[in-house]
């Protein structure tokens, strides 16, 4: 989690510790400005924390709980009015089930205006699982993300 903090904060993150459920939980923020993006702000929402096993029941809630987190504390216009949610929610573990890194990999998951690209993270087999295609619904982001999951996931 250290190198995660680290990397966030040399991208220029804004990164802080919460406490959710007596569970320690990194949280890294920025958000980007671009003219192609159709002229909108991307609140960028990075969040980890080490859990004892990862199924998919377990990153499918995570995902669902950072969602709501960032949608609820990026502050601005509401989401869709020229600005949108992006967000990495990521677990790590040396329990991982197969099928929770599958299901990171298998598809970027979207709702309206606000975007997360699961990560997990298999510490015994030092494995990142996590999206890198171009998604239909948000596919104009991508490459953004791509690069900041290769910068944060990867050391690259």
């Amino acid at each position: 989690m250290s190198a995660l903090e680290a990397r966030l904060t040399a991208d220029g993150c804004r990164v802080w510790w919460e406490d959710w459920g007596g569970v320690p939980v990194l949280l890294g923020r920025r958000a980007d400005f671009r003219l192609k993006w159709m002229a909108t702000k991307l609140h960028l929402f990075t969040v980890a924390a080490a859990v004892p096993e990862i199924t998919v029941p377990t990153i499918a809630t995570f995902t669902d709980q950072v969602l709501a987190y960032a949608k609820k504390n990026k502050g601005g216009l509401p989401v869709g009015l020229q600005t949108g949610v992006g967000t990495f929610p990521t677990l790590v573990s040396d329990r991982v089930d197969p099928a929770a890194v599958h299901w990171a990999e298998a598809q970027q998951r979207a709702k309206f205006a606000c975007m997360a690209r699961p990560v997990v993270v298999d510490s015994a087999r030092q494995y990142v699982g996590t999206y890198r295609g171009k998604p239909f619904i948000g596919r104009a982001y991508a490459s953004y993300f791509t690069e900041k999951g290769l910068r944060y996931f990867h050391g690259q």
